[in-house]
């Protein structure tokens, strides 16, 4: 079963994290999570310049510790690096201290103030540990274009039919993400549609 919006349990076990901006200006926040990666990433950046869009990229930290260079190209461009892990770990299928020290680990290379766990998961002792120094930030569209099996154009509809003013939207910049292939037509769909893209602060 594919969860396009986080439902309610997510708010009630993380009441203090950032799904959506509260407005009711049409605004939307791009992050991505996994980079980078040579080939998608570089891809990527170009087609955001090209829209003057700026984003949240949620770094893998072997990643960016593998491809420094490619990490100093996301900031000169404008945009934003948040902690996706050092391990992409599974936070309810990791003992909390190895959780945290592999956060910690990713921080040196990527952010020390805003996280999102990897798979959205996240343990309530490990939330607590890490609410009081991190912005932890989930989603609030899925665009599943990391998923094979789901479709260039089924990720591309669920993006134009889901967005609403302050969504947060989650893509991917992974060479199996369609991400690349659909980015360019929702992008024009969203600015005729009258929102623009902001970065969340």
């Amino acid at each position: 079963m594919r969860l396009f919006r986080p439902g309610f349990l997510a708010g009630w076990l993380y009441p203090e994290a950032i799904f959506r901006i509260k407005t009711t200006e049409k605004v939307l926040y791009l992050t991505f999570d996994d980079g980078p990666d040579p080939v998608s990433t570089t891809q990527l950046i170009d087609i955001l310049k090209s829209y003057d869009i700026k984003a949240l990229f949620f770094c893998d930290g072997r990643k960016a510790e593998k491809y420094p260079d490619l990490m100093n190209q996301i900031r000169d461009r404008g945009h934003l690096i948040g902690n996706h892990g050092y391990n992409h770990f599974d936070g309810w299928r990791t003992e909390t201290v190895k959780y945290i020290n592999d956060v910690t680990k990713a921080s040196y290379l990527t952010s020390d103030k805003i996280f999102r766990p990897p798979f959205g998961r996240l343990s309530k002792k490990q939330k607590k540990r890490l609410q009081d120094s991190y912005k932890i930030i989930f989603w609030d569209i899925m665009a599943y274009d990391f998923d094979v099996t789901f479709g260039n154009e089924k990720s591309l509809r669920l993006l134009q039919d889901k967005i609403r003013p302050g969504s947060i939207i989650v893509l991917h910049d992974t060479v199996s993400s369609c991400c690349n292939k659909i980015i360019g037509e929702f992008l024009t769909f969203t600015v005729n549609s009258g929102y623009r893209f902001e970065l969340i602060d």
